[in-house]
């Protein structure tokens, strides 16, 4: 018996977090500043930063295959394939294989991309940081489409500005309100064609163009250089992970800040198969999880729960918690659990060659893009579909990889290599998508994984909003291309493309105003399980067309905040 207590006394924290990806680490980091002894629970193997990230400082020739896909990884990485980059083989290491984690497109498709490790897709993704506007936390209401956030813009902008200022991001101010400013570091450079592009863009079409903000620090503060972060190396060899913190992730930034309190506990290999309900006090008291490697089981307890597993791994595990008063998942009494699913559609917009500025090249290689906001259905624009879309891309030059392509051989041939090659532009579309309760993925019936946990199959497709709005993405791009006097311009709207594609997943377990339309409240709490959050993509009611994270971050540490404030109350 006393062994007994003992392990449940090892294993009782104030809270758990479930994943340690951008809103896992953001959780991790807040709650633990805040006086908690959390626990972060990560389903995946541990990666350290720095001596974690295996290609990082590799060079082209050391890649047995030049950073191409293998066979399997052709195989095996069947939805990575569809991404176009995610099986490379210079990160394909921080990527999960999808025949080893099965699931099942039962309508249409879904391009689901993973990543199980210390820090999650925090270590992977695009690092575009942008504020929602202020409608995009109205449109709900003013459309009649899905359910109104309960929350505005005014309720999360201190929020911005606080993760803002630790994340460190580069950006210009704009003064546009479509896309708000924010705690900038300075802007990165534009290169000669696209400061060109720039000025014709506004000048004949009256479209701003910006520098992206992301989140990479190009003069770090002491909070970044406290944790060992330096500014941005311009190598754009993100994905491979930066050992130099210059840009933010889970694995840099917010974790380390948790680590220091000496009151974070990492627990990793452990895959959360559910949260434990406790029927008397209506309340989570802990998670259950299996060793992914011994398939041990094990409780984890604590008095508040973070669910911070992606979009479509949060609700997966509210999904199998099940109980006589949850019947169909924890918290689901609106049904609303899996429904939603959105993402940003892209693979459309134009590309062309530049004539010209054959005397100008561009400072290393700039890890980030031009970004074009939002302009269709704003102000006086009127479409025949609803919200709109952005564009990312920009202009540069080709390097000494064009040669794979080119008829040539010998000393002079690569001589000729050595030189800068022509100068390309091109942009890249990214559309909100509504939310459709249509669009959602249930607990398979009779498939299971490994580990015994049902499959997850997938029900998704464009709808006619999302297929209108992409023939505009496609002709604005190759009008904007035109208008800068840029030649072979190509437009495309590639078919087959997929909700998922943008790695933005979002929706499943919607914020909204009751228990009987949406899973969480305006404090990201399950409305009647009440010491369960939700934070990361799952909880959104809408998409937007900006790249996502920042919300989480904004989200999370508002939350948190919240929590911790409740549980001083005694209310939680």
């Amino acid at each position: 018996m006393n062994i007994n207590i003992d392990a449940i006394k090892g294993q009782t924290f104030d809270a758990i977090v479930v994943g340690s990806g951008i809103s896992g680490g953001w959780a991790a980091k807040e709650l633990t500043e805040k006086g908690l002894k959390v626990a972060v629970i990560e389903r995946g193997r541990e990666i350290k930063h720095i001596e974690g990230y295996e290609t990082a400082m590799k060079h082209p020739w050391e890649f047995d295959h030049r950073g191409r896909p293998t066979n399997m990884a052709a195989e095996e990485y069947w939805a990575g394939m569809r991404t176009g980059y995610t099986p490379n083989e210079e990160h394909r290491y921080l990527f999960e294989n999808d025949k080893q984690n099965p699931y099942i497109e039962k309508k249409g498709g879904f391009d689901w991309i993973r990543a199980y490790h210390t820090g999650g897709k925090s270590l992977l993704w695009g690092r575009h940081s942008y504020r929602w506007n202020k409608q995009d936390f109205e449109a709900n209401a003013k459309d009649g489409i899905g359910t109104d956030w309960p929350i505005r813009y005014e309720d999360m902008a201190p929020w911005y500005s606080y993760v803002e200022k630790f994340a460190g991001i580069s950006g210009q101010a704009e003064g546009l309100d479509v896309l708000p400013d924010g705690e900038f570091q300075p802007a990165m450079a534009m290169t000669a064609p696209e400061v060109h592009f720039k000025n014709e863009v506004n000048k004949k079409l009256g479209r701003p163009v910006t520098l992206g903000r992301v989140a990479h620090l190009t003069n770090p503060g002491k909070v970044h250089t406290d944790l060992g972060r330096s500014s941005c190396n311009f190598r754009n060899k993100c994905m491979r992970g930066c050992p130099y913190g210059a840009y933010f992730s889970s694995l840099s930034a917010t974790l380390p800040a948790a680590m220091r309190t000496k009151r974070l506990t990492m627990v990793h290999n452990s895959i959360v198969s559910e949260i434990i309900y406790d029927e008397a006090t209506q309340k989570a008291k802990g998670v259950r999880v299996i060793d992914q490697n011994t398939m041990e089981v094990r409780e984890y307890f604590a008095k508040i729960i973070f669910v911070n597993a992606g979009a479509i791994g949060s609700t997966s595990i509210l999904m199998n918690s099940k109980s006589s008063r949850y019947q169909n998942g924890l918290g689901n009494d609106s049904d609303q659990l899996g429904r939603n699913i959105m993402d940003h559609h892209l693979n459309v917009g134009a590309s062309a060659t530049v004539e010209g500025f054959e005397s100008d090249y561009m400072f290393g290689n700039r890890p980030n893009s031009l970004y074009i906001p939002r302009f269709r259905n704003w102000g006086k624009d009127k479409r025949d579909y609803i919200r709109g879309f952005g564009y990312q891309g920009g202009a540069s030059r080709d390097g000494w990889g064009r040669g794979t392509g080119m008829d040539g051989f010998g000393a002079t041939f690569k001589e000729s290599l050595t030189h800068p090659g022509k100068w390309n532009v091109g942009f890249g579309g990214f559309g909100e998508i509504l939310p459709d309760p249509n669009n959602r993925f249930q607990l398979s019936q009779t498939v299971k994984d490994k580990w015994g946990l049902p499959v997850l199959e997938f029900e998704t497709s464009f709808g006619s909003n999302e297929l209108k709005m992409r023939e505009d993405m496609m002709h604005d791009a190759a009008e904007m291309l035109e208008a800068a006097g840029f030649k072979n311009v190509n437009a495309y709207n590639r078919q087959g493309t997929h909700i998922g594609l943008g790695i933005h997943e979002m929706g499943t377990a919607r914020m909204g105003t009751s228990v009987k339309n949406s899973i969480v409240n305006k404090h990201n709490q399950v409305h009647e399980v009440k010491n369960v959050f939700m934070t990361d993509g799952a909880a959104m009611a809408s998409s937007s067309c900006v790249n996502p994270s920042l919300t989480y971050m904004a989200m999370t540490a508002r939350a948190a905040d919240f929590a911790v404030s409740e549980l001083k109350k005694k209310n939680l």
